[in-house]
């Protein structure tokens, strides 16, 4: 599984398509979904990014919503 530092996550915006997050060190691949149209959750939320801090006090939802995503790697502290 790939190791990817803040900045190679980044890069998964979904600018080029791919649209990968994190979340406690996990690298989710959120490509498929359609709710993340053009990299972006609801309005709240942008792909490429760590959601750890941000799902914890501001997400409507827990973290089991990642369960339906494919696990890609791992993220480097």
């Amino acid at each position: 599984m790939k190791e990817f530092t803040p900045e190679e996550l980044s890069e998964y915006n979904g600018k080029d398509g791919k649209m990968y997050v994190a979340y406690e060190g996990k690298v989710y691949d959120v490509s498929d979904s359609y709710l993340w149209e053009d990299g972006n959750h609801q309005g709240l939320h942008d792909a490429g990014q760590d959601l750890s801090e941000s799902m914890n006090d501001e997400a409507p939802h827990g973290p089991e919503v990642f369960e339906d995503y494919p696990v890609v790697g791992t993220l480097k502290e």
